[in-house]
């Protein structure tokens, strides 16, 4: 498929071939769902913890002896029933995260950016940079395209000075060609696509597929 190239003032510049293999996919919504599920899973810490009866600090000696004087038997004072006990069931440090086949997750991908290209909300934008490292000098760029709307921006290369122009704009995100993420990708409202991150993402996929 032939999609507009965009200059950064907005104006159409130009057309690129998209590989529909990459572009041009049915949506699949189960391995959209799985890629997020696990990169969602994956940002969790699990360092939530507490003390059972046998790690908080106390005496081990009964509180009173076992028979003889009507209540009920007690273990040590650090029962989880007692103030100051240990906690009962309570959560103990995990791992959350899990992996998913390559191919999946790659699918994944290739689906979301066939889902932003149908309802129109990626455009592909000329190769640009900030050589002023300037917030509003993104901030121009990103008017040319719309209203301020959550936005992800997919790089050609890793360009420290755009995402220092752009950390100051709470509704935008940064993505590497080669490092997306299926969050950030498929709640963007608006994706902007450099002109070579486009050409790096037809033939890598497309490579992909060759070799297997």
């Amino acid at each position: 498929m032939n999609r507009t190239v965009y200059a950064i003032d907005g104006r159409e510049k130009g057309t690129l071939e998209l590989d529909d293999s990459v572009f041009g996919l049915p949506v699949n919504e189960d391995v959209i769902w799985y890629a997020i599920n696990n990169e969602l899973a994956n940002r969790r810490l699990g360092t939530a913890s507490t003390k059972d009866r046998g790690e908080v600090h106390g005496s081990n000696a009964k509180p009173y002896k076992q028979k003889g004087t009507g209540r009920a038997r007690r273990g040590d004072k650090k029962s989880p029933i007692n103030v100051g006990g240990g906690t009962m069931f309570g959560p103990k440090l995990r791992d959350f995260s899990y992996s998913i086949p390559k191919k999946a997750k790659r699918l994944a991908m290739k689906t979301i950016l066939s889902l932003k290209i149908q309802s129109d909300n990626l455009k592909i934008v000329e190769d640009f940079s900030i050589e002023s490292g300037k917030t509003k000098d993104l901030a121009g760029i990103l008017r040319s395209f719309g209203k301020n709307e959550r936005t992800v921006i997919i790089l050609k290369d890793d360009d420290g000075r755009v995402k220092r122009a752009g950390a100051n704009i709470p509704f935008l995100s940064f993505l590497s060609w080669n490092r997306l993420r299926a969050h950030d990708l498929f709640y963007g409202r608006r994706v902007l696509l450099m002109e070579s991150a486009a050409k790096n993402l037809n033939g890598f996929y497309r490579g992909e597929e060759e070799a297997e």
